[in-house]
C-alpha cells in the first residue's frame, strides 16, 4: 500500500492506528461502515454527486461509477478524483441515466434541497436506488456552504415529497461515541493543532485525543445507546 493509500484509508476508514492518530475516528468509522452495509442495495451504473476523492468506490458492485462535482470558490478539488464538473443546478445527463446514486455528507450544503432530489429522481431509473448520507449532529463546516441539519424526520418528509420510499435508514453513534466525537472534533478544531503542520496535528492528536477515543469505545459498551442523539443518517430510498 502506497504512503498515499495509507493516509486516505485512515482518513476515511481508520483502522487501530486511526484510534491512536484520527481526532474523528468514531465518526468516519461508523459512516464507512454503514455506507458498506447499504452499498448491497446499489447497483448498474452509479452517480456519486459531491464525488472529492471518492472514498467509498471500492464498496460498490457497479457497472460503471461516475463522480460529479461542483467547482466553488475556495475549495480545493486537487487531490479528488472528479470526473465531471456541474453547474450545482442541473446534472449533464438524461433523464433514468443511472440505476443507483450516491450523495455522502452533500445534502446539508445545498441550499435548495428540494430541487437537488428532483435533479437525481429525473436521473435515475424506475424503481433506481438512491444512498444519502447527511448529518445530524455536526459542527458548522466548509463555511460558508453550510445550510442545514436533518433528523429523520424532516429527511423521510423531505423524501417522500420528492418520489421516494426509504428501503433502509441506519443512525451512526447513537450512544456515548458521539459525545466523545463532539469533544475531538472541538479540541482540534479550536484549541490545540497546528493545521499547517500534518505531523505536529498526529503528535497532539496521539496525546489529547486517543485516549478520549479508547475512553469513549470502552462507556459506549457500558452506557446505554440513545436513538435520538446521534450524529449521521444513511438512507436507502428508491424512486416510486
Amino acid at each position: 500500500m502506497s504512503l498515499k493509500s495509507f493516509f486516505k484509508k485512515q482518513t476515511f476508514n481508520p483502522d487501530f492506528v486511526g484510534v491512536l492518530t484520527n481526532p474523528f475516528f468514531f465518526a468516519r468509522r461508523a459512516l464507512f461502515q454503514a455506507v458498506k452495509e447499504s452499498a448491497t442495495y446499489m447497483k448498474g451504473n452509479l452517480l456519486d454527486v459531491g464525488c472529492g476523492q471518492k472514498p467509498y468506490k471500492s464498496l460498490f458492485d457497479v457497472t460503471q461509477y461516475i463522480g460529479i462535482e461542483v467547482e466553488q470558490e475556495g475549495h480545493d478539488h486537487t487531490n479528488e478524483e472528479v470526473d465531471l464538473y456541474y453547474d450545482g443546478k442541473h446534472f449533464p445527463f438524461e433523464k433514468g441515466t443511472f440505476e443507483s446514486v450516491l450523495t455522502s455528507q452533500v445534502l446539508e450544503h445545498v441550499f435548495h434541497p428540494d430541487e437537488f432530489l428532483t435533479e437525481i429522481h429525473r436521473v435515475l431509473t424506475p424503481q433506481g436506488r438512491l444512498l444519502l448520507t447527511v448529518p445530524f449532529v455536526w459542527d458548522e463546516h466548509e463555511q460558508p456552504y453550510d445550510y442545514a441539519r436533518y433528523s429523520s424526520f424532516g429527511l423521510r418528509h423531505l423524501l417522500e415529497k420528492n418520489g421516494f420510499t426509504i428501503l433502509s435508514h441506519k443512525k451512526t453513534l447513537s450512544d456515548f461515541r458521539v459525545i466523545i466525537q463532539l469533544i475531538n472534533g472541538y479540541i482540534f478544531k479550536k484549541t490545540l493543532f497546528f493545521r499547517k503542520n500534518p505531523m505536529s496535528n498526529i503528535i497532539a492528536s496521539v496525546i489529547f485525543n486517543a485516549w478520549l477515543n479508547i475512553i469513549g469505545g470502552i462507556l459506549s459498551f457500558i452506557l446505554p445507546k440513545n436513538n435520538d442523539l446521534y450524529l449521521d443518517n444513511v438512507i436507502v430510498a428508491e424512486k416510486k
